[in-house]
């Protein structure tokens, strides 16, 4: 069996994070190991929510898994808690990069044109340093955007996401993959870029007619499974749309209200059948 480690917070209740990441890898036949960044009492779309910063156990964890020998097949990045976790996460990458396994960040830290609320001006600067080590990155077009300097479209051609992939490889990841992508009506997905073989690919699926909180994290976690189980960068990203798809279907289906997040776990069985 494949082992992951997974490293972002933890939200308490709301669907998120690690507790999207935990089932979601688990159900696709990886074992999960996790570095929490920070511990919320729920996401923050609620109100008056409680936060512990874990930036003093990133280190001494990593020191505690060398000392046993322990190795990953890949580590994976999500929210983190402040600027100040950047040096220890790109140290874990150090401690734990081997020629072998993948390294998989997930930017996260903006959407809709705006950096989120916790983090200041000069945070896409040091998660850019992150991203640097990365084999694969996904970002959506805000966080895109930060990370490369360049303007934040609504409206755009192919040209457009082109440029922005050819800017995200400079940082230095082999695998650059923008979601959240539309070149038509009724249409979402993703676009993706191998800086080694100089290759673009794309996936798109439908554009269901709502947003949810968390649905970047079930497309981030599907893919890290979905690579574990050798499927291809395109594929796993591919895989990783649809499953996102099914998930808000199956909210939708449910009457839930967005804020809360998916119903990953009722679309669990569609993932399950499409890795036989």
């Amino acid at each position: 069996m494949k082992r992951i480690v997974s490293i972002q917070d933890i939200s308490c209740l709301g669907k998120c994070s690690l507790t999207v990441a935990l089932p979601i890898i688990s159900a696709m036949g990886v074992e999960c190991s996790i570095v929490p960044t920070a511990v919320l009492s729920t996401h923050t779309m609620f109100q008056n929510f409680t936060c512990k910063d874990l930036t003093d156990q990133i280190a001494p964890i990593a020191a505690h898994w060398r000392s046993e020998g322990f190795g990953f097949d890949a580590i994976y990045t999500g929210y983190l808690a402040s600027k100040e976790q950047i040096g220890d996460i790109c140290a874990f990458f150090d401690a734990f990069k081997t020629p072998d396994n993948l390294i998989v960040v997930d930017p996260v830290m903006a959407d809709n044109g705006k950096l989120y609320p916790a983090f200041g001006e000069d945070f896409p600067a040091e998660m850019a340093k992150v991203c640097a080590k990365a084999d694969l990155i996904v970002p959506n077009l805000t966080e895109a955007s930060l990370l490369t300097g360049l303007p934040y479209r609504t409206e755009y051609d192919e040209a457009y996401i082109k440029e922005m992939l050819q800017a995200l490889s400079k940082l230095g990841p082999r695998y650059v993959a923008l979601t959240g992508v539309s070149f038509q009506p009724g249409k979402l997905g993703v676009m993706y870029y191998d800086q080694k073989t100089d290759t673009y690919g794309s996936y798109f699926t439908e554009h269901l007619p709502a947003s949810f909180h968390g649905t970047g994290d079930v497309f981030a976690s599907t893919c890290v499974g979905a690579l574990m189980r050798g499927k291809s960068v395109g594929d796993a990203l591919a895989l990783a749309a649809d499953y996102t798809v099914e998930s808000i279907r199956a909210t939708l289906d449910a009457g839930k209200t967005n804020w809360y997040g998916v119903d990953f776990e009722t679309a669990i069985p569609y993932l399950v059948d499409r890795l036989r």
